[in-house]
């Protein structure tokens, strides 16, 4: 039974992927590609997978992090 062999991602190919993903809402997009397009080996697309959840993870945080801070100055005026 032959295995599936991936053709490996190139250093070039990681520093435009990472650069590309830095970009303000073209990288969002592109990791949404990247993660369920299937046109690019499993290595990338498990790399976006988890670049999404952790940006998404983050925005969370921020969220939540952001409104205790806003709630905490609003009560501390009045």
């Amino acid at each position: 039974m032959a295995q599936e062999q991936e053709n490996s991602t190139s250093v070039g190919e990681w520093v435009v992927t990472l650069i590309v993903a830095l970009i303000p809402l073209i990288g969002l997009i592109m990791l949404f590609v990247w993660a369920f397009g299937g046109a690019q080996g499993t290595s990338k697309a498990n790399w976006a997978k988890a670049a999404l959840i952790v940006y998404f993870v983050t925005i969370l945080f921020s969220l939540l992090f952001g409104g205790s801070m806003l709630a905490f100055l609003i009560s501390r005026q009045g």
